[in-house]
This record gives C-alpha cells, sequence and structure tokens, in this order.
C-alpha cells in the first residue's frame, strides 16, 4: 500500500518511519536503481496492544530505496523476491519491533521488560484487482513472520500471521502526486507470541494483576488510511490507524487494559543521493 509496512511497534507495527518515509509512486515507471536519505518521525503509539500507556516519541530514520531483481526495499518492504507475477507474488518479509521498560508500563510493573523483536517470513500477495493505468489496485497479504527477541541470546517468542486487504490509489482527484493506501485485516498469534505481552506468571501476579496464560488465536482487527508524496528532493507522509482486540483469545488478561485504540504518525525524509541508473519499476 502506499505507506503499507508500517510494522511491530509498540507490540503491534515497526517500521513506521522508514515506511512513512517510503511512500508509493506511480506504477510502471523509470526510477533510479537505489536511493539514499534520511529523515524524522514523529509517532503516537500505545506501549504494546491492548496498553492504556501511549509512547509519544520523535526518532530519526533512515531511507533506502533499491529495486534490484531479487533483493527489493521499497513501499512494499525490505524483502527478498523468489516469485513475481501480474496477480502472485512471493517474498520473504522482514518486521522490527521496539523494546519496552516495565518501569514505564504501570500494568508491567516488576514485571519483565518487553525486548526488541525482529520477525522475518514469506509472505504471499494476491492482486484481486488492478486499474488499467496500475495507479490503483486492490490485493490480499498474506504474511506469516516467526518472531525472536533481540538480545545476547535470542528467543524463539512464536509466529504471527496478519492476513490483509490493501487497496492503494496513487492518482486522488485534485491532488497530483499524493498516494493514498486503506488496509484493513486481521491478526492471529499462536500461544508464544501472545504469551510473550499478554501472559501474567504466578511470580509476578498481584491482588490487582492476577496470574494468567495466553493462549494462541485472533489476536484483534486492525484498519490503517496512509497519505504521502514525494516532492523533488523529499517524501511526506502520515498515517492514523484503528486497533480493536474485543474477542481476543487473551481477552481476560490483566495486561489487555484498552480493546481499542488509535495511533498516528507523520514523517519527512530528504533524499541525499541516487544511482544514475534507471531501471523500470512495475508495481
Amino acid at each position: 500500500m502506499t505507506v503499507a509496512h508500517w510494522r511491530r511497534i509498540g507490540g503491534l507495527t515497526a517500521s513506521v518511519a522508514i515506511a512513512c518515509a517510503s511512500p508509493a509512486a506511480m506504477a510502471a515507471e523509470e526510477k533510479p536503481l537505489w536511493e539514499l536519505g534520511a529523515g524524522v518521525a514523529a509517532l503516537s503509539f500505545p506501549y504494546y496492544r491492548g496498553s492504556d500507556q501511549s509512547n509519544n516519541f520523535v526518532m530519526p530514520v533512515p531511507y533506502f530505496a533499491y529495486h534490484g531483481d531479487f533483493f527489493k526495499a521499497d513501499r512494499h518492504g525490505i524483502r527478498g523476491s523468489f516469485f513475481d507475477s501480474d496477480r502472485i507474488d512471493f517474498s520473504v518479509s522482514l518486521a522490527l519491533s521496539p523494546p519496552g521498560s516495565s518501569d514505564d508500563i504501570r500494568a508491567r510493573s516488576g514485571m519483565p521488560n518487553l525486548d526488541a523483536s525482529f520477525e522475518i517470513g514469506p509472505q504471499l500477495d494476491l492482486t484481486f484487482w488492478r486499474s488499467e493505468n496500475r495507479s490503483r489496485f486492490l490485493k490480499l497479504l498474506l504474511p506469516l513472520r516467526a518472531a525472536f527477541t533481540v538480545e545476547s541470546s535470542p528467543r524463539d517468542i512464536g509466529w504471527v500471521f496478519h492476513p490483509k486487504l490493501n487497496m492503494d490509489i496513487t492518482d486522488l482527484p485534485g491532488l497530483p502526486g499524493w498516494q493514498l493506501g486503506l488496509l484493513a485485516g486481521v491478526v492471529f498469534g499462536d500461544q508464544r507470541q501472545n504469551a510473550y505481552y499478554y501472559t501474567v506468571a504466578p511470580q509476578y501476579a498481584t491482588a490487582a494483576r492476577p496470574a494468567y496464560q495466553a493462549g494462541g488465536g485472533y489476536a484483534g482487527t486492525q484498519y490503517l488510511v496512509a497519505i504521502s508524496k514525494r516532492f523533488p528532493n523529499f517524501w511526506l507522509g502520515g498515517f492514523a490507524r484503528y486497533d480493536n482486540l474485543g474477542g481476543a483469545t487473551f481477552d481476560d488478561s490483566p495486561l489487555l487494559r484498552q480493546k481499542d485504540y488509535f495511533a498516528a504518525g507523520l514523517s519527512v525524509s530528504w533524499i541525499l543521493g541516487e544511482s544514475s541508473t534507471r531501471v523500470r519499476v512495475d508495481d
């Protein structure tokens, strides 16, 4: 989508800043083989999905785009493309999550910190419809990623499956150059993934936070709208996201303090250099 990969941050989607800095461009056009830049993003997210505390921060972000035959880094994320047809794409997707200190999260006071995590796995994209000029499309995205903590001894913290419908519009009427992305999907986590965020081990139980064991399964819905534009020397983008965790398999967890919430972010990234080699990019 236009700003399609606002990946795992605050327990759900990170790479937010990178995604905000790499919005869509018109399909089927000549682009530099690579581009490099830097920027800044202002973000507001809960510490983890279901937290009743927000983490508001400004952070520097890199900008990197590469349009190789196999390795690609663009508005669809960072991936290696194993199979690419007009209707089916198969690739490897990556995601990162920032850490969360339990000293800053009231619901987790006295519990272990949430470590930063790294995710990797296959993604299958099915294009249901595309306009004749390729400026609009509707896709089903099917990413399945294994998650690991980022520490000296990384731990396996399960799998995440996040099927979603994705609509991109890169020819907005009356807004030349602006691109709109819409996304709606459901989130599933296996037992280890959900337990990492929502289980309360007996040794950390209190009168206000009883022991709880999270199971695997449905982990809520997510809706996102993003808009962006590339100017001659910089990108500008923003997004708003709504999450609803009602009916999640960990619905009774004492760590689930808020069942629906909004998140948002803005980013600007300046293009500092680009390749003189031009390649045809057909999104």
